[in-house]
């Protein structure tokens, strides 16, 4: 199946599980509705969100994830402040094992290749390559009695065709209504952050999934939002583009500016142009701004949603409705 944005591919497989499934079953105890061997391509892969309000997407949880892939990490400091339930997915209450993907792009710490800078180097040798694959999956997940977190991704893999950077995420299980969205999200991140890193443009994402399901709780959820008229309409918004050029330094900077964020040492006053960052990445700065005064029962206030672009701000908005200002009497 061939889409555009991913706005048009994520209503078509939440529809396609309620309305088709191959299987009904219910793997360790979790009722869900199935279909097997998936695939569909996106071919404006930056065009990574759903714009639907009913599924009131989590853009901050959205960038926080994928930063933490980047950074290398496993820990649940940074991942659970963003998703507190993520937690019950660690066996030992301080890092994830398969979910922490960061840790199969960099894992040198750990004994291990790093795998992104072996991505880099196999494809500024050789264009034509089909050998830049980062696996992430391993056999020994298996081996652990009860591992309750078991890599859902096998392995992402990166072509340059025709001066493009185009992917390919291959799935072992997905469940469309949640994770589909962060993982899509994340990997076209990634995909994005190598191509500026090459010089070269984005080009498609093919997503493949062997078990591509969607689980009991989540179907009046799925079909709030197949009822919203937005789903079956092309979106307005388009998806801001990274900057040109190696992005790096920026997922520094904004790594080391949301730490300080995260452990309440910090706050964003109203300049946060002052880091000298291009907007794009002042923007996601500005997220966690924001996510911080929420979670910290802060008030947030029109100076700091007014930082906000259009398109973030509508997202916020959206997902934490509190947060918009009193419409003016009047």
């Amino acid at each position: 199946m061939d889409f555009e944005t991913f706005h048009d591919a994520y209503p078509r497989m939440l529809r396609w599980l309620i309305e088709e499934p191959a299987y009904r079953n219910a793997p360790r105890g979790y009722a869900s509705r199935e279909q097997l061997g998936v695939s569909f391509r996106i071919a404006r892969a930056d065009q990574r969100v759903p714009f639907v309000p009913a599924r009131r997407l989590n853009i901050v949880f959205n960038f926080a994830e994928a930063l933490w892939y980047l950074a290398g990490r496993d820990d649940l400091d940074f991942i659970a402040y963003y998703a507190p339930s993520i937690s019950k997915y660690s066996a030992d209450g301080h890092r994830l094992t398969g979910t922490a993907y960061g840790r199969a792009l960099f894992g040198a710490a750990e004994g291990r290749p790093d795998q992104w800078p072996a991505v880099v180097e196999t494809l500024r040798e050789d264009p034509d390559s089909k050998r830049a694959v980062i696996q992430i999956f391993r056999g020994e997940e298996l081996q652990v009695s009860g591992n309750p977190d078991v890599s859902c991704t096998l392995g992402l893999q990166f072509l340059l065709r025709e001066g493009a950077l185009h992917a390919v995420g291959f799935m072992r299980a997905n469940d469309v209504y949640r994770g589909m969205s962060s993982d899509v999200f994340s990997f076209t991140f990634l995909q994005e952050v190598l191509a500026r890193e090459l010089g070269v443009p984005v080009g498609s994402y093919v997503h493949q999934v062997g078990s591509l399901h969607l689980y009991d709780p989540d179907h009046s959820r799925a079909l709030e939002v197949l009822a919203d008229p937005a789903a079956d309409e092309p979106s307005a918004w388009s998806f801001p583009l990274m900057p040109e050029g190696d992005n790096w330094p920026y997922v520094r900077e904004v790594l080391a500016v949301e730490e300080q964020l995260r452990l309440g040492r910090h706050t964003l006053g109203a300049t946060p142009a002052s880091y000298g960052l291009p907007d794009y990445w002042t923007q996601v700065l500005v997220l966690f701004e924001v996510h911080r005064r929420i979670r910290g029962k802060e008030p947030v206030g029109e100076a700091q949603l007014s930082l906000l672009s259009p398109l973030y701000r509508h997202l916020v908005e959206e997902r934490w409705p509190a947060i918009a200002p009193a419409p003016v009497a009047g």
